[in-house]
């Protein structure tokens, strides 16, 4: 695998790109996941990602602090799947994210208690 990806980071960051290696944490052991982040990291791999979305599952906070003990300080880390509020981008930062995946940004940005409604704007 280290192989295989240090091929394909070594043709992005020729061009400019940024590389992120996805794991589908869902169907890996903690064992495979570290074993993957390792690997990753060990290719000059920019980030690793928690899970593509589409075999169920996502981020948790246990995979976050996994992946972040596993790639150190310096490699970014991006929690994907699963986060939908502002409290659980929280605890996914907290627990080492550098990046959210989601598709409900607007409701995190809005902060806690973001899907409360807003008063409406006011048309001048």
């Amino acid at each position: 695998m280290a192989r295989d990806v240090k091929g394909v980071v070594d043709a992005s960051h020729a061009q400019g790109a940024i590389v992120k290696v996805i794991l589908e944490t869902t169907l890996l052991s903690d064992e495979e996941k570290t074993i993957a982040c390792l690997l990753s990291k060990e290719a000059g791999a920019d980030f690793v990602k928690t899970s593509t979305g589409f075999a169920g599952g996502g981020a948790t906070v246990a995979d976050i602090e996994l992946m972040r003990r596993a790639v150190g300080p310096a490699m970014g880390v991006k929690a994907s799947g699963g986060v939908r509020t502002y409290e659980e981008a929280e605890q996914m930062i907290k627990a080492g994210a550098t990046r959210i995946g989601a598709s409900a940004g607007v409701k995190i940005i809005q902060g806690p208690g973001g899907d409360k409604p807003q008063p409406a704007a006011k048309g001048y």
